[in-house]
């Protein structure tokens, strides 16, 4: 749902019976900041914005003497949440500083890719895909799933998983249907306690914002059921972790840019296609730091073993058809799924960084080789965040996705950083591992 034509946000707002806004952006480490707007100065937050301290919403690149971040809404973005509250809605906007598009925005890095993708005559589509776990805390303090009775070696799709779930996952279907979403599927993932619910795709900005919007209502409704809905990668060692795998597709004036009539690989694939699956490979162990941002991200993609027999999360940059195993996967000529991403990346940024790579590969017309195969030369992804810091800040594509806004502001550098000091922090903790490891090991 949008705010139609030239219709103030007020006015909408009043006519759908909305009270207060929230006014919201992301973090580069895509934590949700908001503030609650009421309607009665929805006119002055469309005119001038809402101010925000950067420093205390953490990741914006601020220390407490900068300017404030001042969220300016994006009217299109407007969505009402009265299965939330009654009388709430959210609308998203783009940080400015000082009058100017923020470089350390998520939001505002996005709307730079797409503004580079239109200057070749294409536009992004993206589908993400919504994993989460849904779990309550035990009386020991440590985390159990949220149903019982979901124990099941192999729960995948499981019907009865699902209908003991059925309130949860109705109500928020029913919320992407009521917006219009076009949801089309709700199901029981590979891991104890784990569900995805998808809908159907749209331009990059829009689906972003959409995932944003989505896991704050999951968590809500969740919460009033008394369960609490974690995107964390990994919560569970045995269990399956949760990705946010995007599936993603070039457009052009004339259609569709992905198929091609004739392809001897098989696939269906255009050249401009190819070459956009080639980037995303070429970027793939760089582009970890940003869709698999924490240290409980490469718990996941690291996985060797888990209580179903799979991992479903790719290990190195592969390519083929449908073929779950795959960084890239193609189940059809229209579209390719980027499956290494996590429920821990920030919907905007990560957008941002896949439309970053694949336009490179498109630029320079890579090959990305014969799909189903492992070339001797195909990297490897990260095994830690602190790996993927280091071939993040050595690859200037995905660098450069971070720093197109202001080159001078060093966002890249920023982020690094940010990201090297979580693993350090990690790091420095002594766990059970180490202690059952080395107590009295000599």
């Amino acid at each position: 749902m949008s705010v139609a034509g030239t219709q103030s946000l007020a006015s909408t707002a009043r006519a759908d019976g909305v009270r207060y806004l929230l006014a919201t952006f992301t973090t580069l480490t895509g934590k949700p900041c908001s503030k609650l707007v009421p309607v009665s100065a929805a006119d002055e937050l469309e005119g001038e914005g809402c101010g925000f301290a950067g420093y205390a919403a953490g990741g914006l690149g601020q220390v407490p003497a900068d300017p404030d971040v001042v969220a300016v809404p994006d009217r299109s973005s407007y969505t009402p949440l009265p299965f939330v509250r009654p009388g709430l809605a959210m609308v998203h906007c783009d940080p400015h500083v000082e009058g100017v598009p923020y470089a350390f925005a998520p939001r505002v890095l996005l709307r730079r890719q797409i503004a580079a993708a239109a200057d070749l005559g294409l536009s992004l589509s993206v589908g993400a895909e919504v994993e989460y776990f849904l779990v309550k805390r035990g009386l020991d303090g440590r985390l159990v799933t949220a149903d019982a009775s979901d124990d099941a070696d192999q729960p995948c799709y499981d019907t009865r998983g699902v209908t003991r779930m059925y309130d949860h996952l109705a109500a928020v279907s029913d919320v992407m249907e009521s917006l219009g979403w076009g949801p089309y599927a709700s199901d029981h993932e590979d891991g104890n306690g784990q569900f995805e619910q998808n809908f159907h795709y749209a331009d990059a900005l829009t689906t972003a914002d959409r995932v944003t919007t989505l896991r704050y209502v999951i968590q809500m409704l969740a919460e009033q059921r008394g369960m609490i809905a974690t995107y964390m990668p990994k919560p569970f060692t045995d269990r399956t972790g949760s990705g946010m795998h995007l599936h993603l597709s070039l457009w052009g004036e004339d259609g569709p840019r992905f198929p091609a009539d004739e392809d001897p690989r098989g696939l269906g694939l255009s050249r401009t296609g190819y070459g956009f699956t080639a980037g995303l490979l070429a970027h793939a162990p760089a582009m970890q730091a940003v869709i698999a941002p924490t240290v409980n991200s490469y718990k996941r993609t690291g996985a060797t073993s888990t209580a179903s027999g799979a991992t479903w999360a790719p290990r190195a940059a592969t390519y083929g058809g449908n073929d779950r195993t795959h960084l890239v996967r193609v189940p059809d000529p229209h579209r390719v799924e980027l499956r290494a991403g996590d429920g821990a990346a920030s919907s905007h940024l990560a957008t941002a960084v896949a439309l970053g790579a694949g336009l490179d590969g498109v630029r320079r017309d890579l090959d990305p080789g014969a799909p189903g195969e492992r070339p001797a030369d195909a990297p490897l992804l990260p095994r830690t965040l602190l790996d993927a810091v280091h071939a993040f800040e050595a690859d200037d594509v995905v660098t450069g996705v971070l720093d197109a806004v202001d080159p001078g502001a060093g966002v890249s550098r920023y982020y690094a950083e940010l990201k090297r000091e979580e693993f350090y922090s990690w790091h420095a903790r002594v766990t059970d591992w180490e202690v059952d490891r080395y107590l009295t090991a000599v």
